[in-house]
């Protein structure tokens, strides 16, 4: 039986109950089961009438609900059935002889016409599917909504919006929605990137056929689902067009899904109207993923290249990457093809001698405080010279600590030189900018995204002078 959304979101405020609780509380209070859920209730088999309560008398009725609450948005009520577990098992094999027999009896049916395999989507990528994604601590409740929003588009999780920094598996897991509504239904799919998107419009532009032809194509489709929306930044014609879109697709309940490298309230000239459609996103954040998971990611990836990787060498990569996916990938592909043409295995001293580079702390060298500065004040829709300025106000103030702290801990200049270039500043007031983002990166999940976001912005444009 296909699991449904809402038993999704019950195993997920297990989990979350499990954290709050602790492993030893946990079993012992929460002989639970999903039965059923219908419109806002969940129905819940319990193992007998004392166990429901004591079960309401210490609150984990109220507790369930609000882990509910916070998940979906809404209230889920809770509602209970007493089912001795013995019972319950009983209950379950007749379910599941009933699903066999079901089964069996299609088997022997008069030749019904088979169901051939869905040809690939165009704009889909096969290898983006939620069997290859990876899910750990970092992204399972962004998964979970995710296979929710597979198994009913249009509906309680619309629309959908995916930010992370680069490499974090944003543009897969949008992939992997597509990919399952596509070959469970027969809804029409769109998946384009912004810059595509941008690109098509203005081929559409002056000519009323084709005008008309665009505007239809999104406004009639029943899944946009939309890479990278930072891309529509100062670009004020698609940015109305891409409004009624969104408003056309929302009104038919149509299934909107977006993928953005920063939070929408980091967006710049991008008009009010259409940030608050942003805002109606259900909003997940994708962290750079924990060692137990880059070692699964890595495995996985050495798996599907059918090459054996000691486990000496996942925890030496595990333990010294960990920026991103991307980042793990290339080192099994740097390590992958000497293998291959030395026909030899991998060691681990192999590994230590191949990523050497990649293991070596990422300092910017030889880049300007001018140009941390300029990419900086550009990014917060800033002029250098407010960073270099007395202003205090809270958005100035924010993109001169970062500056401070990209040109510090990055870039390795001193204390002395960067206060210097920020308007004659003493040491102490850097080293109040540096740490206090550093006390921010541990409390907002936001600020490394950002910091990363930067890092490369900065990197690209050094590249090309």
């Amino acid at each position: 039986m296909a699991i449904s959304e809402y038993e999704i979101f019950w195993q997920e405020a297990l989990k979350l109950a499990r954290q709050e609780m602790g492993e030893q509380a946990f079993p012992v209070w929460f002989d639970l089961e999903f039965l059923s859920s219908a419109g806002d209730t969940i129905t819940v088999a319990v193992p007998s009438n004392f166990y429901l309560d004591r079960l309401i008398q210490r609150r984990y009725h109220t507790l369930l609900e609000v882990k509910l609450l916070e998940l979906t948005g809404r209230e889920i009520h809770l509602a209970f059935e007493v089912i001795p577990s013995k019972k319950r098992e009983t209950i379950q094999k007749e379910e599941t002889e009933s699903d066999s027999e079901k089964a069996k009896a299609k088997t022997r049916a008069p030749a019904e016409k088979k169901t051939e395999k869905k040809s690939k989507h165009s704009q889909l990528r096969e290898d983006y599917t939620f069997e290859r994604y990876i899910v750990g601590e970092n992204n399972d409740y962004a998964v979970s909504v995710a296979k929710a929003i597979g198994l009913n588009p249009g509906t309680s999780y619309n629309p959908f919006l995916i930010y992370g920094g680069v490499g974090l598996g944003k543009t897969h897991l949008m992939h992997a929605i597509g990919s399952f509504i596509y070959q469970n239904s027969d809804c029409k799919i769109i998946c384009i990137t912004s810059e595509n998107f941008l690109n098509e419009f203005i081929q559409a532009i002056g000519d009323k056929n084709t005008s008309a032809a665009f505007k239809n194509k999104f406004r009639m489709t029943d899944v946009l689902l939309m890479d990278d929306i930072q891309f529509f930044q100062d670009k004020e014609q698609v940015q109305e067009e891409l409004f009624h879109t969104f408003n056309s697709l929302l009104e038919a309940k149509k299934q909107i899904v977006f993928t953005c490298d920063r939070p929408v309230s980091e967006l710049k000239k991008i008009p009010e109207r259409l940030k608050s459609r942003f805002e109606l996103c259900l909003k997940v954040d994708l962290q750079p993923p924990k060692y137990e998971t880059r070692c699964a990611i890595l495995k996985k990836k050495a798996n599907e290249r059918g090459i054996n990787i000691p486990d000496t060498v996942i925890d030496l990569i595990g333990k010294n990457i960990s920026t991103n996916i991307r980042d793990l990938e290339g080192a099994i592909n740097t390590l992958i093809p000497y293998a291959e043409l030395k026909k030899i295995p991998i060691t681990l001293e192999i590994a230590q001698n191949l990523l050497r580079d990649m293991f070596a702390s990422p300092k910017m060298e030889n880049l300007s405080i001018d140009l941390i500065r300029r990419i900086v004040a550009s990014y917060f829709s800033l002029t250098p010279n407010d960073l270099k300025g007395r202003k205090k106000n809270k958005n100035i103030a924010l993109a001169r600590h970062i500056a401070m702290y990209i040109s510090y801990e990055i870039a390795e200049y001193s204390t002395t030189e960067i206060g210097q270039d920020f308007g004659g500043r003493d040491h102490t007031t850097v080293m109040h900018s540096c740490n206090v983002i550093r006390d921010t990166l541990q409390s907002d999940p936001t600020m490394q995204p950002t910091i990363d976001n930067l890092k490369r912005l900065i990197r690209e444009e050094s590249a090309r002078h």
